[in-house]
């Protein structure tokens, strides 16, 4: 206080600003439009393409090849993805494969020799018959090759799924894939079940159907038995899940 009793302005806190005579900053329209657009740019997914999933099978009879190019037609349809297909090597000795009655093998579907074809794919799709409720045994031999794969744990984190052929509605659709997890497991990679998602058509009963929660599937009966229409549905659908989760998964990852 002063001696006339007026109010003396601190030295140290300045005189406060009413707000009304404020200076107002007004941004240009250039400016608000690059700002809405860096906005825009921000919150909007990457953009992913040229993603890649491999098809790799074993099919005696044509059976489980069959799913395979019926599941590429699934990946193919989702943008910036796409499905190769490969077999793997026979194990079995022409003689054999003679007296088993299984048809040649189509020339435009090659085996898959490269592990390098494995170790950059986006994602894979892995369909066999069954041999007493697990996996063939070419199947086995080819997993058992990716020996290398796994000791640098390459495929690590790589989504994949099933899809199988039995003889018999008891034979194995479940238990095929089910055991074939630990493959999976051991190469630390993601295992992608088909579920319900096939929606009602995962519910008929009116007919015999092959498939399951684990992936699509197909009956072969005594190898003469053709798959049906709703069992080659599951299997573009699940070719179609597939890729779009390996698109989700590279967006995360960009």
């Amino acid at each position: 206080m002063g001696k006339g009793g007026g109010c003396v302005p601190s030295k140290t806190n300045p005189p406060a600003v009413d707000p009304t005579n404020a200076p107002v900053t007004i941004s240009s329209p250039t400016t608000q439009l690059q700002n809405q657009n860096q906005l825009q740019t921000n919150t909007q997914p990457p953009i992913v393409s040229n993603l890649k999933i491999l098809i790799v099978f074993y099919s005696m009879y044509g059976h489980v090849e069959t799913l395979a190019r019926r599941m590429k037609k699934g990946v193919d349809g989702v943008n910036g993805v796409e499905a190769a297909l490969f077999r793997v090597p026979e194990t079995l000795s022409d003689d054999v494969l003679a007296q088993m009655r299984a048809p040649s093998k189509d020339d435009e579907i090659g085996e898959i020799t490269s592990l390098s074809e494995l170790e950059t794919a986006d994602g894979f799709l892995f369909g066999f018959p069954t041999r007493y409720g697990s996996m063939a045994a070419q199947m086995k031999a080819f997993f058992d090759w990716t020996g290398p794969l796994w000791r640098d744990q390459k495929l690590a984190g790589k989504p994949a799924g099933f899809f199988v052929s039995t003889g018999t509605q008891g034979g194995g659709q479940e238990t095929t894939a089910w055991t074939a997890i630990t493959q999976l497991a051991h190469h630390g990679m993601l295992f992608v079940p088909v579920g319900y998602t096939f929606g009602a058509g995962m519910f008929k009963m009116d007919s015999i159907r092959g498939g399951s929660p684990y992936g699509a599937g197909v009956f072969a009966g005594d190898g003469t038995r053709e798959p049906t229409e709703t069992e080659l549905a599951l299997a573009e659908h699940q070719g179609k899940y597939m890729a779009g989760v390996v698109k989700k998964l590279a967006r995360s990852g960009s």
